[in-house]
């Protein structure tokens, strides 16, 4: 069966926080607390402000995911990550193209993100699909060391 862009709903809490635990383990970085909150409260971290979370689904089983924080001007992207055993399929470049469809048509200007230095393939990802590095600038992450925008 293929794989299918759903909306976040309330049965994927348990998959999306599995899916966010682990690639933070994975890279090696510790769980801040803008993680926890994210992780344990996905709704009241990004849909009540009116983000977006999308889960890429096959079968019932969560194999991504990816999500939307409303920022002044657009979007920031965010908690994007695929299984290792889904790698390769292009489900993170279906992630990011629906966040950016989903931008568009909430009407916002830009794209943002932040990621670290040592996820080469995201950041690939990124550079491929229209977003320019910025400069270093505050962030509440210890881990983020590239900034990165995609004007819409």
């Amino acid at each position: 069966m293929s794989v299918a862009i759903v909306d976040f709903r309330p049965d994927h809490a348990p998959a999306w926080a599995g899916l966010n635990r682990a690639w933070l383990a994975e890279g090696g970085f510790e769980i801040e607390a803008k993680d926890l909150k994210a992780i344990d409260d996905p709704h009241g971290a990004f849909l009540v402000g009116g983000g977006r979370i999308f889960i890429a689904e096959r079968d019932g089983e969560a194999l991504g995911c990816c999500a939307l924080i409303r920022i002044e001007d657009g979007f920031e992207v965010s908690k994007m990550t695929v299984t290792p055993a889904a790698r390769g399929l292009g489900l993170a470049r279906r992630l990011l193209e629906t966040c950016e469809a989903a931008a568009r048509q909430a009407g916002a200007l830009r794209l943002y993100l932040e990621t670290n230095s040592a996820l080469k393939p995201a950041i690939a990802l990124y550079e491929s699909a229209g977003f320019v590095h910025l400069p270093p600038r505050p962030t509440p992450y210890a881990r983020a060391d590239v900034f990165m925008e995609k004007r819409l």
